[in-house]
């Protein structure tokens, strides 16, 4: 195993090995969360920085772990700080977490449908 070496940029690759991630799967991320928006070098390349990578792993960690759908994770992204702190002191069990994620995502699709 490669020690772990902290760079200022990383290649698309290095954090696709990462993250554990195909490429093509950070660049569709890229157009479904503004949150990730890593900036390009005069080659046109993605270099990601550490901020990136934290913002994939917790899109990742929603989506697969957690099963939010993308609007879901989206939207849970969006929510800020405040809610991810909210959650670690409300003694919600991980599961419990979860139905109630897929609760909220429920109702506001229900509310969607209402508002048009």
């Amino acid at each position: 195993m490669k020690p772990t070496i902290k760079k200022l940029y990383y290649s698309i690759g290095e954090v696709a090995e990462l993250t554990g991630l195909k490429a093509y799967v950070l660049r569709y991320w890229e157009t479904e969360f503004k949150q990730l928006n890593p900036p390009k070098n005069r080659a046109g390349n993605r270099t990601y920085r550490q901020k990136d990578i934290e913002v994939l792993l917790e899109i990742k960690d929603l989506l697969y772990k957690k099963k939010f759908t993308i609007d879901g994770a989206r939207h849970r992204l969006n929510e800020g700080v405040s809610a991810r702190s909210s959650d670690k002191d409300s003694g919600l069990s991980d599961k419990q977490k979860m139905i109630f994620g897929k609760i909220r995502e429920d109702l506001q699709a229900i509310l969607e449908i209402i508002r048009t």
